[in-house]
Protein backbone atom coordinates (compact mmCIF):
# COMPACT_ATOMS: atom_id res chain seq x y z
CA UNK A 1 0.00 0.00 0.00
CA UNK A 2 2.52 1.99 0.78
CA UNK A 3 4.01 1.98 -2.88
CA UNK A 4 2.38 2.71 -6.04
CA UNK A 5 3.92 0.85 -9.35
CA UNK A 6 3.54 2.48 -12.78
CA UNK A 7 4.85 2.78 -15.78
CA UNK A 8 7.22 5.30 -16.84
CA UNK A 9 9.18 6.59 -19.84
CA UNK A 10 12.78 6.15 -19.29
CA UNK A 11 14.75 7.24 -22.53
CA UNK A 12 14.31 4.56 -25.14
CA UNK A 13 12.90 2.05 -22.61
CA UNK A 14 9.29 1.43 -21.17
CA UNK A 15 10.27 0.25 -17.48
CA UNK A 16 7.69 -0.52 -14.64
CA UNK A 17 9.33 2.18 -11.93
CA UNK A 18 8.22 2.43 -8.02
CA UNK A 19 7.06 5.52 -7.09
CA UNK A 20 7.01 6.36 -3.38
CA UNK A 21 4.22 8.24 -2.17
CA UNK A 22 5.09 11.35 -0.51
CA UNK A 23 2.96 10.79 2.41
CA UNK A 24 4.08 7.06 3.01
CA UNK A 25 5.33 8.44 6.86
CA UNK A 26 1.87 9.32 7.97
CA UNK A 27 -0.23 5.85 6.63
CA UNK A 28 -1.03 4.30 10.06
CA UNK A 29 -0.90 0.65 10.37
CA UNK A 30 -4.07 -0.22 12.25
CA UNK A 31 -6.83 1.48 14.54
CA UNK A 32 -4.38 1.20 17.87
CA UNK A 33 -4.24 4.32 19.53
CA UNK A 34 -0.57 5.11 18.71
CA UNK A 35 0.21 3.29 16.42
CA UNK A 36 1.39 4.95 13.14
CA UNK A 37 2.39 8.48 14.39
CA UNK A 38 2.86 11.59 12.78
CA UNK A 39 4.40 15.15 14.02
CA UNK A 40 1.61 17.56 15.34
CA UNK A 41 1.16 20.42 12.89
CA UNK A 42 3.09 23.50 13.39
CA UNK A 43 4.43 26.60 12.34
CA UNK A 44 8.00 26.37 11.83
CA UNK A 45 8.56 30.12 13.41
CA UNK A 46 6.71 31.83 16.76
CA UNK A 47 3.98 34.13 15.88
CA UNK A 48 4.32 38.10 16.84
CA UNK A 49 1.64 39.24 18.83
CA UNK A 50 1.44 42.73 21.07
CA UNK A 51 2.52 42.44 24.78
CA UNK A 52 -0.41 44.58 25.90
CA UNK A 53 -2.81 42.56 24.39
CA UNK A 54 -1.20 39.12 25.64
CA UNK A 55 -0.62 40.41 29.44
CA UNK A 56 -4.16 41.35 28.85
CA UNK A 57 -5.30 37.89 28.44
CA UNK A 58 -3.23 36.71 31.07
CA UNK A 59 -4.77 38.97 33.75
CA UNK A 60 -8.56 38.25 32.30
CA UNK A 61 -7.41 34.22 33.39
CA UNK A 62 -8.39 34.34 37.02
CA UNK A 63 -11.50 36.53 36.46
CA UNK A 64 -13.31 34.04 34.17
CA UNK A 65 -12.34 31.29 36.35
CA UNK A 66 -14.22 32.93 39.23
CA UNK A 67 -16.97 33.85 36.88
CA UNK A 68 -17.26 30.53 35.43
CA UNK A 69 -17.38 28.64 39.14
CA UNK A 70 -20.42 31.40 40.26
CA UNK A 71 -22.10 30.54 37.27
CA UNK A 72 -21.99 26.63 37.69
CA UNK A 73 -23.57 26.99 41.17
CA UNK A 74 -26.47 28.53 39.59
CA UNK A 75 -28.79 25.60 38.14
CA UNK A 76 -31.26 28.03 37.47
CA UNK A 77 -29.97 30.17 35.74
CA UNK A 78 -28.13 27.14 33.81
CA UNK A 79 -31.25 25.59 32.82
CA UNK A 80 -33.29 28.55 32.24
CA UNK A 81 -30.55 29.82 29.84
CA UNK A 82 -30.42 26.59 27.93
CA UNK A 83 -34.06 25.60 27.68
CA UNK A 84 -34.85 27.24 24.59
CA UNK A 85 -32.10 25.06 23.40
CA UNK A 86 -33.34 21.71 24.99
CA UNK A 87 -35.91 21.55 22.93
CA UNK A 88 -34.30 21.78 19.35
CA UNK A 89 -30.21 20.32 20.37
CA UNK A 90 -30.79 16.78 21.34
CA UNK A 91 -27.17 16.90 22.63
CA UNK A 92 -27.98 19.94 24.59
CA UNK A 93 -31.02 18.51 26.35
CA UNK A 94 -29.08 15.16 27.18
CA UNK A 95 -26.61 17.11 29.01
CA UNK A 96 -29.43 19.25 30.59
CA UNK A 97 -31.10 16.15 31.41
CA UNK A 98 -27.82 14.78 33.79
CA UNK A 99 -27.90 18.03 35.61
CA UNK A 100 -31.02 18.24 36.32
CA UNK A 101 -31.16 14.99 38.46
CA UNK A 102 -27.98 16.23 39.89
CA UNK A 103 -30.08 18.96 41.31
CA UNK A 104 -32.71 16.99 42.00
CA UNK A 105 -30.32 14.77 44.55
CA UNK A 106 -29.26 18.05 45.82
CA UNK A 107 -26.00 16.89 45.26
CA UNK A 108 -22.90 19.70 46.16
CA UNK A 109 -19.71 20.01 44.52
CA UNK A 110 -17.79 20.75 47.12
CA UNK A 111 -14.14 20.46 45.39
CA UNK A 112 -14.29 21.91 42.19
CA UNK A 113 -11.44 21.80 39.30
CA UNK A 114 -11.69 23.68 36.09
CA UNK A 115 -9.09 23.27 33.75
CA UNK A 116 -9.86 25.79 30.98
CA UNK A 117 -8.72 28.17 28.01
CA UNK A 118 -9.37 30.88 26.89
CA UNK A 119 -9.54 31.97 23.05
CA UNK A 120 -9.09 35.32 21.70
CA UNK A 121 -8.05 36.97 18.23
CA UNK A 122 -6.68 40.48 18.19
CA UNK A 123 -9.23 42.69 15.35
CA UNK A 124 -6.82 44.70 13.43
CA UNK A 125 -9.24 47.38 12.83
CA UNK A 126 -10.15 48.25 16.00
CA UNK A 127 -6.99 46.62 17.64
CA UNK A 128 -9.49 45.27 20.16
CA UNK A 129 -8.59 41.35 22.44
CA UNK A 130 -11.60 40.42 21.69
CA UNK A 131 -12.37 36.69 23.30
CA UNK A 132 -13.81 34.16 20.70
CA UNK A 133 -14.89 31.31 23.59
CA UNK A 134 -13.98 30.13 26.92
CA UNK A 135 -13.42 26.11 27.35
CA UNK A 136 -14.46 24.25 29.87
CA UNK A 137 -14.17 20.75 28.47
CA UNK A 138 -11.18 18.89 27.09
CA UNK A 139 -9.07 22.25 27.17
CA UNK A 140 -6.91 20.88 24.94
CA UNK A 141 -2.95 21.18 23.20
CA UNK A 142 -0.78 22.42 26.72
CA UNK A 143 0.84 19.44 26.47
CA UNK A 144 1.92 19.95 22.78
CA UNK A 145 1.75 23.96 23.31
CA UNK A 146 4.76 23.91 25.87
CA UNK A 147 7.03 21.63 23.08
CA UNK A 148 6.48 23.74 20.18
CA UNK A 149 7.04 26.95 22.71
CA UNK A 150 10.71 24.87 23.91
CA UNK A 151 11.14 24.42 19.94
CA UNK A 152 10.55 27.60 18.63
CA UNK A 153 12.93 28.64 21.81
CA UNK A 154 15.73 26.35 20.62
CA UNK A 155 15.79 27.84 16.86
CA UNK A 156 15.78 30.82 17.54
CA UNK A 157 18.82 30.23 19.64
CA UNK A 158 20.71 28.74 17.13
CA UNK A 159 19.07 31.15 13.96
CA UNK A 160 17.51 33.93 15.78
CA UNK A 161 20.21 36.41 14.50
CA UNK A 162 20.17 35.66 11.31
CA UNK A 163 15.82 35.75 11.38
CA UNK A 164 16.18 39.22 13.10
CA UNK A 165 14.31 37.29 16.25
CA UNK A 166 15.01 37.11 20.06
CA UNK A 167 14.70 34.04 21.67
CA UNK A 168 14.14 35.71 25.12
CA UNK A 169 10.78 37.31 24.09
CA UNK A 170 9.45 33.90 23.78
CA UNK A 171 7.38 33.81 26.72
CA UNK A 172 7.73 30.64 29.08
CA UNK A 173 5.13 28.20 28.46
CA UNK A 174 4.01 26.09 31.84
CA UNK A 175 0.84 25.29 31.22
CA UNK A 176 1.77 21.39 31.50
CA UNK A 177 2.90 21.40 34.81
CA UNK A 178 0.29 23.95 36.15
CA UNK A 179 -1.94 21.50 34.78
CA UNK A 180 -0.75 18.37 36.24
CA UNK A 181 -0.30 20.14 39.80
CA UNK A 182 -4.17 21.45 39.67
CA UNK A 183 -5.14 17.60 39.37
CA UNK A 184 -2.26 16.55 41.91
CA UNK A 185 -3.41 19.09 43.69
CA UNK A 186 -7.18 17.92 43.44
CA UNK A 187 -6.67 14.42 44.25
CA UNK A 188 -4.99 15.61 47.28
CA UNK A 189 -7.99 17.11 48.76
CA UNK A 190 -10.23 14.16 47.88
CA UNK A 191 -7.92 12.70 50.47
CA UNK A 192 -8.04 8.86 49.60
CA UNK A 193 -4.59 7.68 49.15
CA UNK A 194 -5.35 4.85 47.70
CA UNK A 195 -6.91 6.20 44.34
CA UNK A 196 -6.48 7.26 40.87
CA UNK A 197 -6.77 9.99 38.49
CA UNK A 198 -9.00 8.74 35.58
CA UNK A 199 -8.61 10.57 32.43
CA UNK A 200 -11.68 9.53 30.37
CA UNK A 201 -10.93 9.50 26.21
CA UNK A 202 -12.18 8.64 23.10
CA UNK A 203 -11.96 4.99 21.44
CA UNK A 204 -9.81 6.21 18.76
CA UNK A 205 -7.68 8.73 20.24
CA UNK A 206 -4.98 10.46 18.16
CA UNK A 207 -4.44 13.50 20.15
CA UNK A 208 -2.65 10.34 22.95
CA UNK A 209 0.43 12.44 23.27
CA UNK A 210 -0.64 15.64 24.39
CA UNK A 211 -2.40 14.14 26.82
CA UNK A 212 0.46 11.70 28.17
CA UNK A 213 2.39 14.79 29.17
CA UNK A 214 0.30 15.71 31.77
CA UNK A 215 0.24 12.03 33.50
CA UNK A 216 3.27 13.08 34.47
CA UNK A 217 1.43 12.57 37.90
CA UNK A 218 2.73 9.93 38.46
CA UNK A 219 6.31 10.38 38.37
CA UNK A 220 6.10 14.30 39.97
CA UNK A 221 3.28 13.63 42.51
CA UNK A 222 3.31 9.93 43.17
CA UNK A 223 -0.45 9.56 41.41
CA UNK A 224 -1.34 6.99 39.60
CA UNK A 225 -3.26 7.56 36.48
CA UNK A 226 -5.74 5.11 34.25
CA UNK A 227 -7.19 6.10 31.03
CA UNK A 228 -11.18 4.95 30.15
CA UNK A 229 -13.45 5.12 27.30
CA UNK A 230 -16.71 6.20 28.10
CA UNK A 231 -18.17 2.33 27.23
CA UNK A 232 -15.25 0.98 29.69
CA UNK A 233 -16.28 2.96 32.41
CA UNK A 234 -19.95 1.97 32.08
CA UNK A 235 -18.56 -1.78 32.29
CA UNK A 236 -16.35 -1.70 34.71
CA UNK A 237 -17.61 1.41 36.85
CA UNK A 238 -19.42 1.06 40.52
CA UNK A 239 -20.70 3.27 42.69
CA UNK A 240 -20.85 2.75 46.36
CA UNK A 241 -23.60 3.88 48.77
CA UNK A 242 -20.96 6.56 50.45
CA UNK A 243 -21.08 7.68 46.95
CA UNK A 244 -17.16 6.39 46.48
CA UNK A 245 -16.70 5.89 42.12
CA UNK A 246 -14.89 2.45 41.63
CA UNK A 247 -13.06 1.63 38.19
CA UNK A 248 -12.02 -1.76 37.43
CA UNK A 249 -12.07 -1.97 41.44
CA UNK A 250 -10.24 0.90 42.12
CA UNK A 251 -11.20 4.23 43.98
CA UNK A 252 -11.59 7.07 41.46
CA UNK A 253 -10.47 10.42 42.79
CA UNK A 254 -10.29 13.02 39.96
CA UNK A 255 -11.89 12.38 36.78
CA UNK A 256 -10.30 14.44 33.75
CA UNK A 257 -12.27 14.66 30.79
CA UNK A 258 -10.64 14.49 27.23
CA UNK A 259 -13.90 13.12 25.69
CA UNK A 260 -17.22 13.58 26.00
CA UNK A 261 -17.66 16.81 24.46
CA UNK A 262 -19.69 15.78 21.21
CA UNK A 263 -22.63 13.98 19.92
CA UNK A 264 -20.44 11.17 18.36
CA UNK A 265 -18.65 10.54 22.08
CA UNK A 266 -22.21 9.29 22.48
CA UNK A 267 -22.98 6.33 20.24
CA UNK A 268 -25.21 4.05 22.42
CA UNK A 269 -27.26 4.56 26.16
CA UNK A 270 -23.88 3.02 27.21
CA UNK A 271 -21.82 6.41 27.62
CA UNK A 272 -24.84 8.79 28.80
CA UNK A 273 -25.19 6.08 31.58
CA UNK A 274 -21.16 6.02 32.14
CA UNK A 275 -21.64 9.91 32.39
CA UNK A 276 -24.17 9.88 35.25
CA UNK A 277 -22.37 7.48 36.71
CA UNK A 278 -19.72 9.98 37.02
CA UNK A 279 -21.75 13.22 37.54
CA UNK A 280 -23.97 11.12 40.66
CA UNK A 281 -20.28 10.23 42.43
CA UNK A 282 -18.04 12.06 44.67
CA UNK A 283 -15.25 11.87 42.34
CA UNK A 284 -14.17 14.97 41.60
CA UNK A 285 -15.23 16.03 38.02
CA UNK A 286 -13.04 18.10 35.30
CA UNK A 287 -15.69 19.01 33.96
CA UNK A 288 -18.49 18.79 36.51
CA UNK A 289 -21.74 19.03 34.15
CA UNK A 290 -22.33 22.26 35.53
CA UNK A 291 -18.92 23.40 34.69
CA UNK A 292 -19.55 21.66 31.05
CA UNK A 293 -22.88 23.88 30.38
CA UNK A 294 -21.57 27.16 32.11
CA UNK A 295 -18.70 26.53 28.99
CA UNK A 296 -21.75 26.29 26.76
CA UNK A 297 -21.69 29.35 23.40
CA UNK A 298 -25.14 30.04 24.63
CA UNK A 299 -24.28 31.23 28.29
CA UNK A 300 -21.63 33.31 26.52
CA UNK A 301 -23.83 34.94 24.58
CA UNK A 302 -26.01 35.18 28.04
CA UNK A 303 -23.13 36.46 30.33
CA UNK A 304 -23.12 39.35 27.80
CA UNK A 305 -25.99 40.42 27.88
CA UNK A 306 -26.56 44.19 30.19
CA UNK A 307 -26.49 43.30 33.65
CA UNK A 308 -26.06 39.90 33.75
CA UNK A 309 -22.43 39.55 35.04
CA UNK A 310 -23.23 41.85 37.95
CA UNK A 311 -25.30 38.55 38.97
CA UNK A 312 -22.30 36.90 39.75
CA UNK A 313 -19.36 39.31 40.18
CA UNK A 314 -19.22 42.21 42.62
CA UNK A 315 -15.86 43.77 41.25
CA UNK A 316 -16.94 46.62 39.05
CA UNK A 317 -13.23 46.85 37.50
CA UNK A 318 -13.68 42.81 36.88
CA UNK A 319 -16.62 43.30 35.48
CA UNK A 320 -14.87 45.98 32.85
CA UNK A 321 -12.21 43.99 32.06
CA UNK A 322 -14.51 41.37 31.35
CA UNK A 323 -16.99 43.44 28.99
CA UNK A 324 -13.94 44.61 27.52
CA UNK A 325 -13.27 41.57 25.46
CA UNK A 326 -16.66 40.74 24.79
CA UNK A 327 -17.59 40.10 20.95
CA UNK A 328 -20.71 40.90 19.91
CA UNK A 329 -22.91 38.26 20.74
CA UNK A 330 -26.20 37.85 19.93
CA UNK A 331 -29.76 35.25 20.07
CA UNK A 332 -31.13 34.53 16.43
CA UNK A 333 -34.49 35.94 18.48
CA UNK A 334 -32.88 39.44 18.20
CA UNK A 335 -34.48 39.87 14.51
CA UNK A 336 -32.73 43.21 13.83
CA UNK A 337 -29.00 41.21 14.31
CA UNK A 338 -30.75 38.64 11.89
CA UNK A 339 -32.06 40.79 9.10
CA UNK A 340 -28.34 42.62 9.49
CA UNK A 341 -26.74 38.65 9.17
CA UNK A 342 -28.97 37.83 6.54
CA UNK A 343 -27.46 41.55 4.51
CA UNK A 344 -23.95 40.92 5.58
CA UNK A 345 -23.22 37.32 6.62
CA UNK A 346 -19.03 37.58 5.85
CA UNK A 347 -19.74 40.00 9.16
CA UNK A 348 -21.16 36.85 11.28
CA UNK A 349 -20.18 33.73 12.61
CA UNK A 350 -22.88 31.48 13.18
CA UNK A 351 -22.20 29.00 15.94
CA UNK A 352 -24.13 25.93 17.90
CA UNK A 353 -23.88 24.21 21.05
CA UNK A 354 -20.57 22.34 19.72
CA UNK A 355 -16.93 21.82 20.94
CA UNK A 356 -14.21 20.18 18.95
CA UNK A 357 -13.85 22.36 15.96
CA UNK A 358 -15.57 22.28 12.66
CA UNK A 359 -19.07 23.01 13.83
CA UNK A 360 -19.35 26.74 12.69
CA UNK A 361 -21.40 28.69 9.56
CA UNK A 362 -19.45 31.42 7.79
CA UNK A 363 -20.09 33.42 4.84
CA UNK A 364 -23.19 32.75 2.58
CA UNK A 365 -23.71 29.74 4.26
CA UNK A 366 -24.92 31.67 7.16
CA UNK A 367 -27.12 33.42 5.12
CA UNK A 368 -29.25 30.61 3.65
CA UNK A 369 -28.94 28.74 6.91
CA UNK A 370 -31.54 32.31 8.35
CA UNK A 371 -33.60 32.32 5.66
CA UNK A 372 -34.15 28.59 5.64
CA UNK A 373 -34.83 28.75 9.85
CA UNK A 374 -37.06 31.46 8.87
CA UNK A 375 -39.12 29.93 6.34
CA UNK A 376 -39.57 27.11 8.91
CA UNK A 377 -40.90 28.98 11.47
CA UNK A 378 -39.15 26.48 14.01
CA UNK A 379 -37.25 26.53 17.01
CA UNK A 380 -34.44 25.51 15.52
CA UNK A 381 -33.03 28.68 15.52
CA UNK A 382 -32.23 28.66 19.97
CA UNK A 383 -29.81 25.62 18.85
CA UNK A 384 -27.22 28.49 17.54
CA UNK A 385 -26.14 32.11 18.54
CA UNK A 386 -24.48 34.82 16.20
CA UNK A 387 -21.13 36.04 17.06
CA UNK A 388 -19.47 39.49 15.44
CA UNK A 389 -16.60 37.85 12.92
CA UNK A 390 -12.81 39.01 14.23
CA UNK A 391 -10.61 40.22 11.18
CA UNK A 392 -6.98 39.72 12.84
CA UNK A 393 -4.18 40.85 10.73
CA UNK A 394 -2.67 38.47 8.38
CA UNK A 395 1.02 37.89 8.00
CA UNK A 396 3.23 34.92 6.31
CA UNK A 397 3.84 32.32 7.98
CA UNK A 398 5.36 28.91 7.43
CA UNK A 399 3.35 26.18 7.92
CA UNK A 400 4.32 22.19 8.42
CA UNK A 401 1.66 19.61 8.26
CA UNK A 402 2.67 15.81 7.51
CA UNK A 403 6.52 17.03 7.21
CA UNK A 404 4.93 19.22 4.35
CA UNK A 405 6.44 23.07 4.85
CA UNK A 406 5.10 25.18 2.87
CA UNK A 407 4.62 29.44 3.05
CA UNK A 408 1.05 31.12 3.42
CA UNK A 409 -0.79 34.36 4.71
CA UNK A 410 -2.00 33.35 7.77
CA UNK A 411 -4.06 34.62 11.07
CA UNK A 412 -3.79 33.63 14.34
CA UNK A 413 -5.69 33.09 17.73
CA UNK A 414 -4.12 33.06 21.17
CA UNK A 415 -5.20 30.93 23.92
CA UNK A 416 -4.62 31.54 27.82
CA UNK A 417 -4.74 28.16 30.18
CA UNK A 418 -5.87 28.57 33.72
CA UNK A 419 -6.49 26.57 36.64
CA UNK A 420 -9.23 26.92 39.41
CA UNK A 421 -9.63 24.40 42.12
CA UNK A 422 -11.72 25.21 45.07
CA UNK A 423 -13.10 23.29 48.83
CA UNK A 424 -16.14 24.65 50.19
CA UNK A 425 -15.18 28.14 50.89
CA UNK A 426 -10.99 28.01 50.35
CA UNK A 427 -10.15 29.02 46.85
CA UNK A 428 -6.61 26.54 46.34
CA UNK A 429 -5.33 27.78 43.51
CA UNK A 430 -6.60 30.09 40.63
CA UNK A 431 -4.21 30.82 38.18
CA UNK A 432 -3.38 31.77 34.67
CA UNK A 433 -1.40 28.44 33.54
CA UNK A 434 0.81 29.35 29.83
CA UNK A 435 -0.75 29.92 26.35
CA UNK A 436 -1.64 28.21 22.90
CA UNK A 437 -1.00 30.01 19.82
CA UNK A 438 -3.00 28.48 17.03
CA UNK A 439 -2.38 30.24 13.36
CA UNK A 440 -4.66 29.08 10.00
CA UNK A 441 -4.41 30.08 6.38
CA UNK A 442 -6.45 33.65 6.24
CA UNK A 443 -8.67 31.77 3.79
CA UNK A 444 -9.48 29.12 6.49
CA UNK A 445 -13.16 29.63 8.15
CA UNK A 446 -12.70 27.36 10.80
CA UNK A 447 -9.50 27.01 13.22
CA UNK A 448 -9.13 23.68 14.79
CA UNK A 449 -5.92 21.99 14.66
CA UNK A 450 -7.24 18.52 15.48
CA UNK A 451 -9.42 19.01 13.45
CA UNK A 452 -6.95 19.76 10.60
CA UNK A 453 -7.25 23.24 9.49
CA UNK A 454 -4.25 24.87 11.95
CA UNK A 455 -0.69 24.28 13.07
CA UNK A 456 0.28 25.35 16.72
Amino acid sequence: ELFSPSTVKCGKYDRPEIIIVPYYFVIRSGKLPGVGMVHAPIALLPTSFPESHWKQACELAPIFNELIDRVSLDGKFLQDSLARTKKVDAFTSRLLDIHSKILEMNKKEEIRLGLHRSDYMLDEKTKLLLQIEFNTISSSFAGLGCLVTDLHRTLLNDYGEDLGLDSKRIPGNTATGQFAEALAKAWTEYNNPRAVAMIVVQTEERNMYDQHWLCTLGITYNVRTIRKTLAEIDSEGQLLPDGTFLVGGQAVAVVYFRAGYAPTDYPSESEWRARLLMEQSSAIKCPSISYHLAGTKKIQQELAKPNVLEKFLESKEDIAKLRKCFAGLWSLVDSDITKKAIEKPELFVMKPQREGGGNNIYGDDVKETLLRLQKEGSEEDAAYILMQRIFPAVSPTFLIRDSICHKDHAISELGVYSAYLRNKESVIMNDQCGYLMRTKVSSSNEGGVAAGFAVL
